[in-house]
């Protein structure tokens, strides 16, 4: 099965997470497949730990937000703001959250989760939640009817993305390659 083409995906996190890393990676990732892209991002109270929420859009649409009850998918960061985000789901959306509980799930979306924070930890980079959470939803399986992972794009795509935003930074490149492997390995 070829993946689709098309997809809304909201990122949220709180300040300093690497919503915005994430979003350009994604974008760098349709760029390199010669796919219409759209990315629109709201900051609010970032620089004091508030809500970051980013819009990614890849396919034929006209304009960057994406509406309440539209998008395919939801990366949520930091689970407290999953219950802030879900609404912008539509039936049949997904949603890979950064938790170890489920004591708050939502039974209309199929939602998987990862302690990202515990494997930052582990790799000794705290800041590779994102990362970790993204690799994770590129991974295969995840209850899909195919073999690819939930985004528009696989992990190669994005290992190239992330090799092109990271040229010339060899620690960030390494500690980067680091944290997305963790999450795909997962």
């Amino acid at each position: 099965m070829t993946r689709r083409k098309a997809q809304q995906i909201v990122i949220s996190g709180i300040g300093g997470q690497g919503v915005l890393f994430v979003t350009r990676l994604l974008a760098e990732a349709a760029i390199a497949k010669e796919l219409p892209v759209f990315t629109s991002e709201t900051h609010g109270m970032a620089q004091r730990g508030g809500t970051v929420v980013s819009h990614l859009k890849i396919g034929q649409f006209s304009s960057p937000l994406i509406r309440p009850a539209e998008a395919d998918g939801l990366l949520v960061l930091k689970a407290e703001n999953m219950a802030q985000h879900v609404g912008f789901l539509k039936d049949g959306g997904w949603a890979v959250v950064n938790e170890t509980t489920s004591a708050d799930a939502d039974d209309r979306y199929p939602t998987m989760r990862i302690d990202a924070d515990a494997l930052a930890r582990k790799i000794r980079n705290p800041k590779a939640v994102n990362l970790i959470l993204l690799g994770f939803a590129l991974a295969p399986g995840h209850g899909q009817t195919d073999e690819h992972g939930l985004l528009f794009c696989t992990y190669e795509d994005v290992l190239a993305a992330l090799q092109k935003v990271t040229a010339g930074r060899r620690q960030l490149r390494k500690a980067s390659l680091t944290a997305l492997e963790t999450g795909y390995r997962r």
